[in-house]
């Protein structure tokens, strides 16, 4: 691929806030985004901004009790559009926007701080009720149906005498009909587990030796394909989730992605071979992954195991240097990405030149 052919990733809008920023989500179906985060006081803040000609425009800004770690749409219908979010004294709270002095839902979730959340079976994406995960400090992953009351539909605990691990980050995937749904953890001592809802199991867990700071599905509304997960000290792994060997689990790829602490990892939403990481040294990296020309082989004995595929690197740009906190491609025009970093900024980006890979 000629220099002239690459996708470039352009810097578009460029805005400093006032406050530490933890995360940042695009509104589906418009051209806004909230910014979550907290204050040098000690209070929450969630900010919702619109791109106008070129310029980024302030309409809400919501302070809150408690600081705000992370949010997600991924529950809501595209009606509401309520915003879901974790806090650092543990509480999952639901929002709607247009009236945000009180919460729609609110549970105190979690013991400690909520560092993770996501959400499933809504925005017409996933089939199965609408729902939410949260991982924390405390060591638990729970689901929420937030159409019911205090209890988590799941709660996924370390056993008794088990050491706690601070999970990090979680992720939905499998969704692609009524019944089935799981759930991907991902905790500080390097351990990702994969929860199977339907049957409520732990159906496959593996160590890759540094703390997993993201992990994402490459589609959560199909059976499942692609897992990424990202880590500490700089490497990603891709694991093929389609075929599943009863000792050597699924088949993977890693790649030393970064100088620093990978934070996140994003796929593009109209082509899930593509996807972006976010690096300590605020820096982002767009990769295509390639398939193997076989998916899957037989071992020794006869048995299914999967082939890993292979990733290239197509851009990379350092915006920051701070990291890279969050990261989120708009789910409607394709290219389009939001960015916040630790030098208190969001960034609106534009990768070019997709459409021709």
């Amino acid at each position: 691929m000629s220099a002239f052919e690459k996708p470039q990733i352009i810097a578009h809008i460029q805005k400093g806030l006032n406050y530490t920023v933890f995360d940042c989500k695009w509104v589906p179906c418009s051209a806004k985004f909230v910014t979550m985060g907290n204050f040098a006081r000690g209070t929450g803040v969630v900010q919702l901004y619109e791109i106008q000609h070129g310029d980024l425009k302030l309409l809400r800004e919501i302070e809150k009790a408690k600081p705000i770690k992370c949010g997600t749409f991924g529950a809501t219908s595209l009606q509401q559009r309520y915003l879901a979010t974790g806090d650092f004294a543990g509480n999952l709270h639901v929002w709607n926007l247009e009236a945000p002095e009180i919460p729609v839902y609110s549970v105190k979730g979690h013991k400690e701080i909520i560092n993770t959340i996501d959400g499933v079976g809504g925005l017409g994406i996933g089939e199965g009720a609408p729902e939410i995960v949260t991982g924390s400090r405390d060591g638990t992953v729970k689901v929420w149906d937030p159409r019911q009351k205090d209890d988590p539909v799941a709660n996924m605990e370390p056993v008794q005498g088990e050491n706690k691990r601070d999970c990090w980050t979680v992720a939905f995937g499998n969704a692609y009909n009524q019944e089935e749904r799981v759930v991907c953890a991902g905790y500080d001592n390097g351990d990702i587990k994969l929860f199977d809802l339907r049957n409520m199991s732990l159906r496959w867990e593996t160590n890759i030796k540094n703390g997993v700071c993201s992990l994402e599905f490459d589609r959560k509304d199909i059976s499942m394909n692609k897992l990424v997960a990202t880590s500490l000290e700089g490497k990603f792994h891709v694991f093929d989730m389609r075929t599943q060997h009863p000792t050597k689990g699924f088949a993977s790829v890693s790649e030393k992605a970064h100088k620093s602490t990978v934070w996140q990892v994003r796929h593009l939403p109209q082509n899930r071979e593509l996807f972006l990481t976010a690096g300590g040294a605020g820096s982002l990296h767009l990769w295509k992954y390639e398939y193997p020309i076989q998916r899957s082989k037989k071992d020794s004995e006869g048995v299914e195991m999967g082939v890993a595929g292979s990733v290239s690197l197509l851009q990379n740009v350092t915006l920051s240097t701070q990291p890279i906190s969050s990261l989120d491609w708009s789910p409607d025009k394709r290219g389009l990405c939001i960015c916040s970093s630790f030098d208190q900024m969001v960034r609106v980006l534009i990768v070019t030149k997709l459409h021709k890979i």
